[in-house]
């Protein structure tokens, strides 16, 4: 006998679904799980224990599982009650991001764009371009968050940003991407090194000295950490920073040498960065591509499609950073 897979579920079906699902009972479920306990969720909600208790059997019906363990001390999530406080949050944190743009619009802005961008787009290119499209989109707001290029595409793949700007690993993501910038690596070090005697060097060649590096997740870091693996050598990670600004204050102080993208160490030697030189590095992995990623560029709100035509509009004449 031959078994059919199962009929994946109308659309009445889940629209039926959706009615069903209470937004006051996810509140309050977060709210339990947040807290640990029914009755502490109560006082902070200021509802009756007994009504909080009765909106979840009433969610655990509607979805046939049981989602919390209750006992003496208070609950305990089960798998299924894990997968749900992931999809509340999110469902709760759109809403929230609704309400907020929704209010915008009836106060005059005309749309609103949510970027996470990596620390190298932020300090080489993301402040002339963002300047001057907002100079030309003055009705658009945006919203720009820093973070590591992992968790930039994280939330646009979780729908907590609507564009990313940042290093994409090749085969790392399903996301939809396009070309931004191009960028190059340097190693930084004080201006009267041992290692100035180079105008270039391998990174292999800076590893018997100490080196002041980013966070461990970040892109630099990744490409620093393959390298020394590659080479079987250890990298003398001396000093963790989560600025190119406090590494700029480091290496100048003596403390170490570090890698960095070459436009954001011209940009700070007008300032911190004035007792340091920039060593081209030779590695294949040292010239990198800056890239916009989404969920679907198509699908994208007016205001976000024009600010990825802004962004994109140097990207095919814009040079290698040296």
């Amino acid at each position: 006998m031959t078994l059919l897979p199962p009929a994946p579920p109308s659309p009445s079906s889940e629209r039926n679904f959706a009615r069903r699902i209470d937004l006051t009972s996810l509140q309050l479920f977060v709210a339990v799980c947040e807290l640990g306990s029914i009755g502490r969720a109560a006082e902070r909600e200021f509802i009756a224990a007994s009504a909080i208790s009765k909106r979840l059997a009433d969610l655990e019906a509607t979805l046939n599982t049981t989602l919390l363990y209750r006992h003496a001390r208070g609950v305990d999530l089960t798998p299924a009650g894990e997968s749900l406080l992931h999809h509340a949050r999110s469902v709760l944190y759109s809403l929230e991001k609704m309400q907020g743009e929704l209010s915008e619009y009836a106060d005059g802005v005309r749309g609103h764009v949510r970027v996470h961008a990596n620390i190298s787009a932020i300090v080489q290119f993301l402040p002339e371009d963002l300047g001057s499209f907002s100079r030309a989109h003055e009705a658009i707001k945006i919203d720009l968050e820093e973070h590591l290029s992992s968790e930039v595409m994280r939330a646009v793949q979780e729908g907590a940003a609507d564009l990313g700007v940042c290093h994409v690993a090749p085969g790392t993501s399903d996301l939809q991407s396009l070309p931004y910038r191009r960028d190059r690596l340097v190693l930084v070090v004080p201006a009267h090194h041992a290692l100035t005697v180079h105008d270039t060097i391998d990174f292999v060649d800076s590893l018997e000295f100490d080196h002041v590096g980013l966070h461990a997740n970040s892109s630099i870091y990744v490409a620093m950490h393959q390298a020394a693996l590659d080479a079987s050598r250890p990298i003398k990670l001396r000093i963790h920073v989560t600025g190119l600004d406090a590494m700029c204050r480091m290496i100048e102080n003596g403390l170490g040498i570090g890698v960095m993208p070459a436009r954001a160490f011209e940009l700070m030697q007008n300032g911190i960065g004035r007792g340091l030189v920039a060593l081209a590095l030779t590695d294949a992995w040292a010239a990198r591509e800056i890239r916009l990623v989404a969920r679907d560029f198509s699908s994208l709100p007016v205001a976000a499609r024009s600010l990825v035509n802004h962004l994109q509009a140097p990207a095919e004449t814009m040079p290698l950073a040296a």
